[in-house]
């Protein structure tokens, strides 16, 4: 312009001094906004006074960019009037400020957003599922481009068509992985099935989009680039880019599950195999206690150390399973009868009596379902002083079991430590009889003040 005018014109004075003052104060006003307004007014500390400081803060950039302006534009004076040259240019740099204080308000609002949303991803993603991690750092690039893009005087044009596609490839990211891609894969369809349903959400969206774009550019030219443009991002890069994540993705989380199952499986190895060891060499001891006996001529007592191996060795085995046959339950139910008979067999006055049937015909039953009901005959229905008697039937017809236990009662002395658990095992096993066999059992209990009875029926098969 200065030679237009035939001015001379001096590069120093009239642009490189000018605009290093300009920027020098730009970045100085920059730093006070972002290191001293902007963090109190976050934390609410004297609002009112920072507010000052935010219009002070405007009023600096007006002077600066108005005096600036007098030598960047000196080539006005030499053909107008000096109050006409500042009148403009101050005019024109009031302007001016608000838009630098309005992107420095953007930018700051951008900072405080991405800082929040980055920093609260798993809160987020727990309470809107559909906003993934990806999801929400894809939004704070987008606020941070769309800022540079604006402060750098891109073309409208082209801030529009960003400002329009990248939101819109978000929400087709997100949208395909929380519902697009999930909903066409149980359907067992393909690709170009889920890229149809992007491209009938495009047409859907197209409207108000068009409506957006018509009002920014007021000719129809711009509407129909837009939304091919946009609609061409969505359908041949965002729709695809979503399905190869989601699909690895799933390959990752399916290598994930087995290798947690490999571990898991290993894991339960070795606490088997470590299970085995105590049981081994307490099982080595007990057949020390067993020779011992023998050798000493202790024959009961040998009896009773078989049997409660006998007893270890089921719960060991066969007591993690879920249905054993019938004559191996039984066959536990013999031994803790005969290592309690043990020690009361040398007592009259007590009388047990059983009736348990030999030929079952493999019938199954679940392991350890019937043994509370005779403890707790032995615990409560015995007494070394007393007359006692238990009464024990077992029997199958039709595939149904009938289990009778009929035993006395005698009250226990106020020092006895089992006083207060009576019932607690059988009602243990209630749950269990209605877990295991619902609407195929009858439990009936009768008690009275000197005996105590069980019925059980239940249908095995």
């Amino acid at each position: 312009m200065f030679n237009n005018y035939h001015l001379h014109y001096s590069y120093s004075k009239y642009y490189f001094f000018p605009q290093v003052f300009r920027y020098t104060g730009y970045y100085g006003g920059f730093l006070f906004w972002n290191f001293v307004i902007v963090p109190a007014l976050a934390e609410k500390r004297r609002v009112v006074w920072n507010v000052i400081l935010g219009l002070m803060l405007l009023a600096f950039f007006w002077g600066l960019f108005g005096i600036t302006d007098t030598w960047l534009k000196g080539y006005l004076f030499y053909h107008k009037t000096a109050d006409y040259v500042y009148n403009l240019v101050f005019k024109l740099n009031v302007i001016y400020a608000l838009w630098v204080m309005m992107m420095l308000t953007f930018y700051s609002a951008i900072k405080y957003s991405a800082q929040y949303l980055l920093g609260n991803v798993d809160k987020i993603q727990a309470k809107y599922r559909i906003l993934t991690r990806n999801c929400i750092i894809a939004i704070v690039v987008v606020m941070i481009v769309t800022f540079l893009m604006t402060l750098s005087d891109f073309p409208v044009e082209l801030i529009t068509c960003f400002v329009i596609t990248a939101p819109t490839a978000i929400g087709i990211y997100a949208l395909s992985f929380y519902s697009l891609i999930p909903q066409t894969l149980a359907q067992n369809k393909g690709i170009f099935i889920y890229l149809l349903k992007v491209a009938g959400i495009m047409i859907i969206i197209g409207l108000p989009i068009g409506f957006i774009t018509n009002l920014i550019f007021e000719h129809s030219e711009a509407v129909f680039i837009v939304f091919g443009f946009n609609s061409g991002a969505q359908i041949l890069l965002t729709a695809p880019f979503a399905w190869i994540v989601y699909k690895r993705m799933l390959a990752g989380n399916q290598e994930i599950t087995y290798l947690k199952t490999a571990l898991g499986r290993s894991t339960a190895d070795l606490d088997f195999l470590r299970s085995q060891i105590n049981p081994h060499f307490l099982f080595n001891a007990l057949n020390t206690l067993y020779g011992t006996a023998l050798q000493e001529n202790s024959e009961r007592t040998a009896e009773g150390i078989q049997r409660l191996g006998d007893m270890m060795r089921f719960m060991l085995q066969e007591n993690m399973q879920e249905k054993i046959l019938l004559v191996r339950e039984i066959d536990y139910l013999n031994n803790y009868i005969a290592l309690q008979k043990l020690r009361v067999q040398t007592s009259p006055d007590i009388v047990i009596v059983l009736q348990i049937e030999e030929h079952l015909d493999g019938l199954q039953i679940a392991p350890m379902l019937l043994i509370p009901f005779i403890e707790n005959a032995f615990k409560h229905g015995i007494s070394l002083r007393e007359p006692s008697h238990i009464n024990i039937s077992l029997q199958t017809k039709d595939n149904t079991l009938y289990f009778d236990v009929h035993n006395s009662i005698h009250p226990k002395v106020l020092n006895d430590t089992e006083k207060y658990n009576k019932g607690i095992g059988l009602e243990n096993v209630k749950q269990r009889l209605i877990l295991l066999y619902p609407n195929k059992h009858e439990l009936v209990i009768r008690e009275s003040a000197k005996d105590f009875f069980i019925h059980l029926t239940i249908q095995l098969k």
